[in-house]
């Protein structure tokens, strides 16, 4: 058997039939490769941001710790604690009416 044998327009449908074929797997793998890269990608902009929140959360802790001095804090809390016995003396004053 020749190829010339053949009607031309079935010997073009098998070219086509096997390149499309071709094509298909081409396609298939480009897909599973991206899939691949997608998902290690997930896991790498996940670490980067599970590290930045572990950052900013350190930062955030020794900004707490140095912004206002342990001096001042403590006489805020003395005005806010005679502040409040004030109050509870006023109303325990005005109970005793």
């Amino acid at each position: 058997m020749n190829l010339s044998d053949f009607h031309p327009i079935l010997v073009v449908m098998v070219l086509q039939t096997k390149m499309l074929i071709a094509l298909f797997y081409m396609l298939l793998g480009i897909r599973r490769e991206l899939d691949h890269r997608i998902a290690s990608g997930d896991l790498r902009q996940t670490d980067g941001l599970s590290r930045t929140r572990d950052e900013l959360a350190a930062f955030k802790l020794e900004v707490a710790r140095t912004y206002v001095p342990l001096s001042l804090m403590r006489g805020v809390d003395q005005r806010i604690t005679d502040h409040l016995i004030r109050i509870e003396a006023k109303l325990e004053e005005a109970s005793k009416r």
